[in-house]
């Protein structure tokens, strides 16, 4: 089983003083070695094309974010960048560990690949594969620890859809289809006002709103306002955007402003802050080891699509709640009904059908949904970030990268290529 997190040593960030922890870890048995056959945590100084990313400099924090240099070290302390709210762990739920490290090889553009060979090629900060309550793969480079807090990008509005789904089975919203405006009533006759929860969490609000991640669209736009100085509230910033495209629930467009939205839904209807429900609901009944953060506004309102921060693990035990339906550490912490209709995926030809010119995937609650015979899912975010999971197996990967193209990187497709060849691996067991 896994030991409190703070009996682990934490990896230091200069080069000299990671290669000198690595040894000592390796001294002790916390590091892995050629003759160990269990599956504890790998920890690697380095990684593909580390000098890049800054290795010699200690892989430096601080703006821009998203200077090649400085990725590594910034999304792994987004809370030493901008305000958060931190999301306290208390108890934490047992994991248990696999005697022997998972083994897998991969077919990708004719090659056969090994794990190893994935991490060596792509730009990957921590890897963590489990399967029910046990961890089979636990890898991380760049000198990245378990105690690192990996930026989650997009992966946090998951998160955001079961808030939702909790305070609709509270009863703080009464109804997936009430509007907006009903529980935010300063976007009252705003276009996202009067929008449907279920719109918002489909992406079929219909808003016109840009996001092609060149910085000059309705995305940066929306981005720069919420962290700028301006006496503007959260709502104002959002009823800037207000030019409706398609009728709600006709057309899928993938656009930030919607979980935004749902952000500020969940803050009025619950009266505490997206942190304090998350933290609540979900961090403490699920046994987080590791306390989390999410990146805040001008206001103190959590970014709702994206900027929340975890360790890998934790992120692990998110993700096997989800492929439990619900339920984990003893307890149903989603609500069954909820996971199940969020993750279901849409009939083709209908009109919330997933344009294949825009994804080839279909899209739930706030989580996207992989063509397969079955309930698979994935939590996606730009730059590598990826949780996917496996209803029927329960098996899931956890996945931190901090690549260079925010979108359609080719190591976007070799992770695809990995988790099939895990699904049938799990299947042929």
């Amino acid at each position: 089983m896994l030991g409190h997190p703070k009996a682990r040593r934490r990896i230091g960030r200069t080069p000299k003083a990671i290669a000198i922890a690595v040894a000592i870890l390796s001294v002790i048995g916390l590091e892995d070695t050629a003759s160990s056959r269990d599956a504890s945590p790998v920890f690697s100084p380095t990684g593909p094309d580390a000098s890049a990313y800054g290795e010699a400099l200690g892989y430096p924090i601080g703006a821009p974010l998203k200077l090649q240099s400085n990725m590594v070290g910034n999304y792994s302390h987004a809370d030493q960048l901008d305000p958060t709210h931190r999301v306290t762990a208390d108890k934490p739920s047992l994991l248990a560990r696999a005697p022997q490290e998972l083994e897998l090889t991969y077919t990708f553009q004719g090659q056969t690949h090994t794990l190893q060979d994935y991490l060596d090629r792509n730009p990957t900060t921590s890897l963590v594969v489990a399967q029910d309550d046990t961890i089979l793969f636990e890898h991380y480079q760049y000198g990245r620890t378990d105690h690192d807090r990996f930026y989650s990008q997009s992966m946090a509005k998951t998160i955001t859809g079961m808030l939702i789904g909790i305070a609709i089975d509270e009863g703080a919203i009464h109804s997936i289809d009430d509007l907006a405006q009903t529980y935010v009533p300063a976007l009252t006759g705003t276009v996202l006002g009067q929008t449907t929860i279920r719109a918002l969490l489909q992406m079929t609000s219909g808003i016109q709103f840009g996001q092609d991640y060149g910085g000059s669209d309705d995305d940066a736009k929306l981005t720069r306002l919420l962290f700028s100085r301006s006496a503007l509230s959260t709502s104002d910033v959002i009823s800037q955007f207000n030019v409706r495209a398609a009728p709600p629930g006709t057309h899928w467009h993938y656009a930030n402003i919607n979980p935004e939205v749902l952000g500020l839904v969940l803050t009025q209807a619950t009266h505490m802050t997206v942190a304090e429900y998350l933290q609540r609901r979900i961090w403490e009944p699920m046994g987080a080891e590791s306390d989390a953060s999410w990146v805040i506004d001008h206001n103190g309102q959590e970014i709702a699509y994206c900027c929340f921060s975890a360790t890998a693990r934790d992120y692990a035990r998110f993700a096997l709640m989800l492929a439990h339906d619900g339920a984990w550490n003893g307890k149903q912490i989603v609500p069954k009904q909820w996971v199940l209709d969020g993750t279901q995926p849409v009939a083709a030809g209908s009109p919330l059908a997933i344009e294949q010119s825009a994804h080839p995937w279909g899209y739930g609650y706030l989580v996207w949904l992989m063509p397969a015979p079955r309930r698979t899912f994935v939590m996606e975010g730009v730059e590598g970030q990826r949780i996917f999971i496996d209803a029927a197996t329960h098996l899931v990967l956890v996945h931190t990268a901090v690549r260079r193209k925010p979108t359609h990187d080719v190591g976007d497709s070799e992770l695809v290529a990995l988790w099939r060849a895990l699904l049938q691996q799990a299947d042929a067991r």
